[in-house]
């Protein structure tokens, strides 16, 4: 079974940094996507970024594109996301999800696999 622990959230200042990180493990084949999606009470989730198992492939929404970036390292099955230039509207609680699909060819919201999600707060 695909399990995702996610760390690294917390409080930042507007134009501040923050790294998350997503340790994965489980996957039963070499071909798959990792990614994060953030949630705010009230709203839709967003998907925001996904890589592919191979890093050759990677995906960013409109609104964090520039400030964020994903990484992984295969080795430690561990997924980056590097958060710069915050803004409050990056205020979420962002998920580390998986799946055996294909960034960016498909919708980061409909990844099976979720992590326990992290708070992230940037405040103005």
């Amino acid at each position: 079974e695909v399990q995702l622990v996610e760390s690294g959230g917390g409080l930042a200042q507007a134009g501040g940094s923050l790294r998350l990180s997503c340790a994965a493990s489980g996957f039963t084949s070499d071909d798959y996507a990792i990614g994060w999606f953030r949630q705010v009470p009230g709203k839709e989730r967003e998907g925001v970024s996904c890589i592919s198992s191979r890093g050759d492939n990677t995906y960013y929404a409109d609104s964090v594109k520039g400030r964020f970036t994903i990484s992984s390292n295969n080795a430690k099955k561990t997924v980056y996301l590097q958060m710069n230039s915050l803004k409050p509207e990056d205020t979420a609680v962002y998920y580390c999800v998986a799946d055996y699909l294909k960034c960016p060819e498909v919708s980061i919201l409909w990844y099976a696999h979720w992590g326990q999600g992290t708070q992230v707060t940037v405040s103005s």
